[in-house]
């Protein structure tokens, strides 16, 4: 079958899809894996590949299922220990049940050097990849020289041992890698290009371009220098963030304004032979590990066995044989190995099952940049759940207690990633049933499921009391602001978070430890940069800015309008009342939008199906016709440069054709939400060609005149409120007699006309048209303004703003947490605590230190962000006797007190001083329940030339009797 014919399920895969493109999908469901090692390693692998979509998973393994294995492997249970299965028969209908698509088979006979491997050979698919997990990497090399030619050979081998672990992989010599990094192509618009050589190209806006010395750029839509449209050009040196110098440009024609450079992917060979770099330490990281690994690979070899726990004697034997690998040697590192060799730690296994999942899935699609070529170390919630469960987090007999909770239900893409849930959960509860599938991992859990949001409307739920019984706070958020809450909420009760995140290949960590490390918002990333209005409104540039103008189109008319219209009417029940009070002279606001709205509202399709027509004029044709009556293209600036130069481009208008399968869905799907916002029915025959042309063919046009209007240009000018813009006479005496005919001609009074039905943006929906409308409004721009169009997927990723996900991020993301979750169980200190980033396309691993906290001093006081100052009061407490209270207990003199957005007390202000006479039960005004209220208390400065400095909260108790 031809890759290209092939159709991938968008609602399973779609997140993925973002992550790795069509083309290795694809690739991915023509291959076949060949897994052997079903531990904890193994079945975490076997899992991630599953989801992935591969063709065919064969399972080998030759072990009987353990009482240790449940500890490991998150698919064998009770039942399967005691009735001596094997683990390869147990796990298999399990990892089956996680994709469908999947053949999942199994092998159980002894794989070693006698092995006749060429079965493999006659498997159907493009290309399979060998992993062996706990197997030795000789045997492994061995039987990779068995394949035959016609299949190259790719291997890839895990091993766990305790706290240490490695990944090999050799995809052969020959391996090609067609996208070593994954990342869009960005746009670099281009200032200037000297005639010089060598030529030296500086960006527009001083903006950084990003690129390296040696890689390749393409050229396009430059003016004057023509003749670097479309050729690649090298990068012979980054000369600043801004510049760069390409080749021999002095016999080119003199550079006239725009155009823009992207960077050009090169396909590269990876990967060495596992011949050459097996005993080559220089080639390998981290270096005492990778000896004491091998030195373990020949004490198995000559005693059959691992070292035993603890036991001395073996712990020196290993120190022995490692010392043989002729590197230094650190001691301890060995001896901890022998001494664990035997343990697994699930988290760990996690985290490299994911790192190990990824290298497969490089080998099958050659996408990304494998492993080189060794590495040693020492959905997120589902896996952080499964994590829990084999640590043995949250036990009911020892009254632990894991509490979860998302107020989501399960969807058909979330299988792809959360492995917890299966086709039958599809509109359930996320939470419950993450608890339930949690209990068949580990029965002697207790899981508590909650439905509920974090955030300031839950508190009466997730108090102050709930946070103090939890020992730990794990988050798997994915957004800024909840993460900002839950670190606001656990720093002020001393509580440890442990937030991740991932977004396609990358991942981050960050550890958060009361008194130990700064919290999250202690941080701030830079703003989003926003679209300038003028730019989304007349002069996009590139596809996001037409893919935005859509969905600001969209949530205009289908959101932000009958949402507005609907809340008129439930404050204005009667249209004659309206109209009584209009006539009186009474200004009502929105009311002049919602008369439009009522007068131009469509009662039939035929009419849906006119406004779509005319829409496309409005938006492909007049406005371009419009914008160039305003800024003809010989427009010049008062500089004498052109008007009309990059990155503005010349729009040009859109003749409207049926035939065209662009502007027939533009058209179609516009009608469509305007009948869904209008409960108006339509039928399947009313969406076809022959019926929307009928309808077409009687809809007028009126002729266009171009309008005296001017245009906004200035990038720093917010969009205008268009309901509290000023209405002129002229236009008020319009609406008003546009009601007096919807009251008089259509009776509206009341019931379905007041009514609109606003229709919320759902992506993940292909039937409801929202898409539709989007990607034909982008495109149709796109056209418009010569900007090269986006594919569907694309534009719903950015429209919908969907966060590109894989499992073999999430999996490696939430084993690392759950790591250093032992270490904040355990009180270790800080120098052992790491957040983490990885990018599991180029691959990179970085482990870091967190950010110390930092301490601050007033008046010899040193405080941090952990730290919360107490006052006791009671009911007759005034605003002054807490700020006595404050400078007894604390020496420093108080100046101003402030309680969230309510200024309690400044100084400064007129009456203010009145305030210090009355009770602070006057001036918080506290619910019954609240026991207390944190207030920011500002203090006198050392020197009078200095600022109020900010302390740490003061938390006021209402009543002295409260125990702080």
């Amino acid at each position: 079958m031809a890759t290209e014919s092939m159709e991938i399920d968008d609602s399973l895969y779609s997140r993925q899809r973002y992550v790795l493109g069509d083309n290795a999908m694809h690739q991915m469901a023509q291959s076949s894996v060949f897994l052997s090692g079903m531990g904890g390693l193994g079945i975490e692998i076997a899992k991630n590949i599953v989801l992935a979509g591969v063709k065919a998973v064969t399972l080998h393994d030759t072990k009987v299922c353990e009482t240790w294995d449940l500890g490991s492997n998150f698919f064998i249970r009770k039942d399967d220990v005691s009735s001596q299965k094997m683990r390869v028969e147990a796990v298999c209908s399990r990892v089956a049940e996680l994709n469908p698509y999947v053949h999942v088979d199994i092998s159980s006979s002894i794989l070693d050097n006698n092995t006749d491997l060429r079965f493999l050979q006659k498997l159907s698919f493009v290309g399979y990849i060998c992993v062996a997990c706990g197997e030795l990497i000789k045997n492994i090399c061995q039987c990779g020289n068995k394949f035959g030619a016609s299949c190259p050979p790719q291997f890839l081998s895990c091993d766990a041992f305790g706290v240490c672990v490695r990944v090999f992989c050799d995809f052969g010599d020959e391996f090609v890698v067609s996208d070593p990094t994954g990342e869009e192509p960005k746009e670099i618009f281009i200032q200037n290009i000297t005639q010089s050589n060598p030529g030296v190209v500086t960006c527009m806006d001083n903006r950084p371009h990003g690129l390296q010395t040696g890689q390749s750029v393409v050229f396009r839509e430059v003016n004057g220098m023509e003749e670097l449209n479309g050729t690649v050009q090298h990068v012979s040196e980054v000369l600043s963030p801004h510049s760069f110098a390409i080749g021999d440009t002095s016999q080119l024609q003199p550079y006239a304004h725009g155009g823009f450079v992207f960077l050009m992917k090169t396909p590269k060979t990876s990967c060495d032979t596992l011949k050459h770099i097996f005993l080559n330490p220089s080639h390998q990281a981290p270096l005492q590990i990778h000896a004491a690994m091998l030195a373990l690979d020949t004490f198995q070899e000559e005693h059959n066995r691992l070292p035993n726990i603890g036991c001395l004697q073996d712990a020196e034997v290993l120190l022995k044989l490692t010392e043989e690998v002729n590197v230094s040697v650190n001691a301890e590192l060995v001896r901890c190995l022998s001494r664990t060799a035997r343990g697994t730690v699930p988290p760990l296994t996690a985290a490299v099952g994911g790192l190990a999942s990824q290298e497969v899935l490089k080998a099958i699609t050659g996408k990304f940049a494998p492993l080189q070529q060794w590495v040693g170390c020492g959905a997120i919630g589902c896996e952080m759940l499964k994590n829990f469960s084999l640590l043995g987090v949250g036990l009911s007999k020892s009254s632990g207690e894991v509490c979860i909770t998302d107020p989501d239900l399960i969807e058909k893409s979330n299988l792809n990633r959360q492995f917890l849930f299966r086709p039958h959960h599809i509109q359930k509860s996320k939470s419950t049933t993450a608890a339930e599938a949690t209990y068949d991992i580990n029965p002697d859990l207790q899981v508590e499921a909650h439905l509920n949001k974090v955030c300031p409307a839950t508190e009466s739920i997730y108090n102050d009391s709930f946070f103090s019984r939890m020992n730990v706070v794990v988050t798997a958020l994915d957004n800024v602001e909840a993460r900002r809450y839950v670190d606001s909420r656990c720093v002020s009760n001393q509580r440890p978070l442990l937030d991740s995140g991932t977004m396609g290949t990358k991942g981050h960590t960050e550890i958060i430890v009361p008194n130990l490390t700064e919290s999250y918002n202690s941080h701030r990333d830079p703003p989003e940069e926003e679209i300038p209005f003028c730019t989304l409104k007349s002069f996009p540039s590139v596809i996001e800015h037409t893919i935005q103008w859509a969905r600001d189109k969209f949530e205009n008319a289908f959101v932000h309008k009958p949402s507005m219209y609907n809340s008129f009417w439930q404050n204005h029940p009667s249209p004659e009342v309206v109209l009584q009070r209009m006539k009186a002279g009474e200004s009502l606001e929105g009311s002049f939008q919602v008369i439009k709205l009522l007068n131009r509202r469509p009662s039939q399709w035929e009419q849906c199906i006119a406004v779509g027509r005319l829409k496309f004029e409005k938006y492909f044709k007049r406005k371009a016709l419009q914008l160039l009556h305003s800024f003809p293209l010989d427009t010049r600036l008062k500089d004498g440069s052109l008007f009309w130069q990059s990155p503005k481009r010349p729009p040009t208008p859109v003749e409207f054709d049926l035939k065209d399968p662009l502007h027939f869905a533009f058209v179609v799907s516009t009608a469509r939400l305007f009948a869904a916002i209008y409960n108006i029915s339509y039928s399947t025959q009313d969406l076809s060609e022959e019926v929307v042309a009928s309808i077409l063919s009687e809809v007028r046009i009126p002729e266009y005149s171009p309008l005296d209007k001017s245009v906004e240009t200035d990038e720093t000018a917010k969009k205008p409120d268009l309901i509290k813009m000023p209405v002129n006479s002229e236009e008020e005496r319009e609406a008003i007699t546009h009601l007096e005919q919807a009251i008089s001609t259509c009776g509206i009074t009341s019931g379905d006309a007041l009514q609109m039905n606003p229709q919320q943006f759902e992506k993940d929906d292909d039937n409801n048209g929202h898409v539709d409308f989007v990607a034909s409004a982008s495109a149709l721009r796109a056209r418009v303004y010569s900007i090269e169009p986006a594919d569907r997927l694309k534009t719903k990723r950015i429209a919908g703003k969907i966060i590109p996900a894989i499992a073999t991020a999430t999996a490696a993301v939430a084993g690392l947490v759950a790591l250093e979750l032992i270490k904040v169980v355990g009180c270790q200190e800080f120098e052992s605590f790491r957040n983490c980033f990885f990018n599991l396309a180029i691959p990179v691993v970085v482990l870091t230190e967190p950010a110390k906290v930092k301490k601050t001093m007033i008046s010899n006081i040193y405080f941090s962000i952990w730290d919360c100052w107490t006052i006791l009061g009671h009911e007759d407490f005034t605003l002054s006797d807490f700020m006595n209270a404050v400078r007894e207990k604390y020496g420093i003199e108080p100046t101003m007190v402030v309680h969230g957005v309510k200024m309690l007390y400044v100084p400064v202000m007129p009456g203010h001083s009145k305030r210090l006479k009355l009770t602070m039960q006057k001036l918080i005004k506290p619910s019954l329940d609240r026991r207390y209220v944190d207030l920011t208390v500002s203090f006198a400065p050392e020197a009078d030339d200095e600022d109020d400095l900010p302390g740490p909260p003061v938390r006021y108790y209402f009543s002295s009797h409260e125990t702080p």
